[in-house]
């Protein structure tokens, strides 16, 4: 019998968690389609993968709120509405991958076992958006179970304590996002024991540590979960609304009115590209939000746009708002950019995910990688109009190409590249 790997509903980012909220609130009976990409088409999948998947994926059915994940959330998350707590509270309440998932897959052509995973998911916006990073965790560990079995689990704790004591020694403040493309569930188990491990060792770090957004590990190891609010939100209200030009704005007057003004967090900007997102930006907005994360483009050019909005268009002193970078980050970037966040005048913070959880080497040959898979699960349709997503350099643009170039007109988004932007080799 194969065993579960996702136990809890909270083993997923906190900002799925806040979002579903928000979508309960807003948009309870909003229809949509999500579906999965693979951006590192260079990895396929084997017949073994693909049956463990199936097991895993029906499995999801199982999972239920414990009376004691329900007050967790009450007591850490406060602001979230009582609307949903009841919701979530339900002893009814469960995810239906029988109906809501459609799993296909397709054999490579002149292969004998090597396949393209094509996934689905279709359902009430309030329930679905709950598959997204147990689905990725989920086709992540499957590959590097059956297909990339050359590698271990020797030194992954001692490795995530040395990238934590080299950042402390920078006084850079980060926390852990690493959920939906970690190695497996134990790995981040165990990457999440070094950095807690490196927080203790002196008091001063126990700050540096800010969190992690997986909600189960953050209950487990007594740190704060982290995390506002995901490209998502933008690109639904978007297709809801055929309103991209407002599209941001909407966006944040929704989820102030779900959490309070004091509770808005960062802002997330490039969902249509920056520029779109800092023309709605203002006061009192960019009172509420206490920064910006950048997550696609070029970090530093990000860094001057920002720090110019704030600091020569809103007159904003230096240093009263926060950059969080969480696009591929590791110690070498996450070093770079806080001394060019500190250069504008920008706090920085980071979300560091894939190279804390998924950074492994061959057993075989230690001096090669053993490469994490860039997937992703995105918005399709969202009752029926297509969601799009532009961001901030091309690789990452997503959605019916009509509309996107539709957008891309209203706005007058201008292309970006950038040498950082090999979607196929994010972490290499």
């Amino acid at each position: 019998m194969v065993e579960s790997i996702i136990k809890s509903f909270l083993d997923t980012d906190l900002y799925k968690i806040t979002m579903q909220a928000a979508v309960l609130k807003h948009f309870p009976d909003v229809k949509v389609t999500y579906k999965y990409t693979n951006r590192s088409t260079q990895f396929t999948f084997n017949r073994k993968c693909i049956d463990w998947l199936v097991e895993q994926f029906k499995l999801l059915a199982n999972i239920r709120f414990a009376e004691d994940e329900i007050q967790y959330l009450k007591k850490t998350v406060p602001y979230l509405p009582k609307q949903f707590i009841d919701y979530i509270s339900q002893e009814g309440y469960r995810l239906h991958p029988k109906e809501e998932l459609d799993f296909q897959y397709e054999l490579v052509e002149g292969t004998e076992d090597q396949y393209n995973l094509k996934l689905f998911i279709r359902g009430y916006w309030r329930d679905t958006i709950m598959y997204e990073i147990p689905l990725l965790a989920l086709i992540s560990e499957a590959y590097f179970k059956f297909v990339d079995t050359d590698w271990d689990y020797e030194g992954q704790k001692d490795l995530a304590y040395e990238k934590a004591m080299r950042l402390f020694h920078e006084g850079i403040v980060f926390c852990e996002f690493g959920s939906r493309r970690r190695r497996s569930l134990e790995g981040q188990d165990l990457v999440m024991q070094g950095l807690v491990s490196a927080a203790n060792s002196k008091s001063e770090y126990k700050k540096l540590l800010q969190g992690t957004s997986n909600v189960f590990f953050a209950k487990k190891y007594g740190i704060p979960p982290i995390g506002t609010v995901a490209h998502e939100w933008f690109m639904g209200i978007a297709a809801i609304t055929n309103d991209y030009v407002n599209a941001n704005k909407l966006g944040m007057d929704n989820w102030i009115d779900t959490f309070g003004k004091e509770h808005a967090g960062l802002a997330l900007t490039d969902t249509f590209g920056t520029e779109a997102f800092l023309r709605v930006l203002k006061p009192p907005y960019s009172d509420y939000y206490v920064g910006v994360r950048q997550d696609s483009g070029d970090p530093m050019e990000v860094t001057k746009t920002v720090s110019h909005y704030y600091h020569d268009v809103l007159k904003l002193p230096r240093f009263s708002k926060f950059i969080c970078y969480s696009d591929s980050l590791n110690v070498e970037k996450a070093i770079k950019y806080n001394a060019a966040a500190k250069e504008y005048g920008l706090k920085a913070t980071f979300g560091i995910g894939t190279n804390l959880t998924n950074d492994y080497h061959l057993h075989s040959n230690p001096e090669l990688k053993s490469e994490p898979l860039n997937i992703v699960i995105k918005l399709l349709t969202v009752d029926g109009n297509p969601a799009i997503k532009i961001s901030d350099n091309m690789g990452k643009n997503m959605g019916d190409a009509a509309t996107v170039a539709r957008v891309k007109r209203e706005l007058g988004y201008v292309e970006h590249k950038w040498e950082g932007g090999d979607e196929a080799h994010r972490w290499r």
